[in-house]
């Protein structure tokens, strides 16, 4: 656990540096073999691409930084409860393990509708490949402290 919660802290720094800047309050670090292998920060609106979320912005970075498809082996730590998409493209990535901070209900709170998504996929996690660890760090909604200080946030 002590290193999951020290990646975890990462993602949230992320996750928090990028909110009080111009994109979303989300951050993800892919770990493998004990290094991280790529970070990435929301960029929704700073790219004008809805799919640009941290973990996805993450896997594609470490794929290319790894020059490969498949992230077998490799964990996300993600600075909130991944939505249905990043869970998918987890799926395909095939990574091993996710590991996250806050949950669907800190998102909601700070105006984010990922829970609603949630509902659409009931079994999510259920039987899959993919093990999702919920790691509640005393500094889980830091991020969305700075997203809602940031008098200059995009909504979306």
């Amino acid at each position: 656990m002590d290193d999951d919660a020290h990646w975890l802290r990462i993602a949230i720094e992320l996750a928090t540096r990028n909110a009080a800047t111009d994109g979303g309050p989300f951050g993800a670090v892919v770990v493998a073999d004990g290094r991280v292998v790529a970070e990435g920060s929301n960029r929704v609106t700073a790219t004008l691409d809805p799919t640009a979320h941290g973990e996805i912005v993450a896997i594609r970075a470490a794929c290319q930084n790894l020059d490969t498809f498949t992230l077998a082996g490799a964990t996300v730590y993600s600075s909130c409860e991944p939505c249905p998409m990043c869970l998918a493209a987890m799926l395909w990535a095939r990574v091993d393990r996710v590991v996250y901070a806050a949950d669907r209900n800190a998102a909601a709170a700070a105006g984010f509708d990922d829970a609603a998504f949630h509902t659409l996929l009931p079994d999510a996690g259920g039987d899959w490949p993919l093990t999702i660890v919920h790691l509640a760090l005393p500094e889980a909604n830091q991020p969305f402290e700075a997203w809602l200080a940031n008098e200059n946030r995009i909504a979306y």
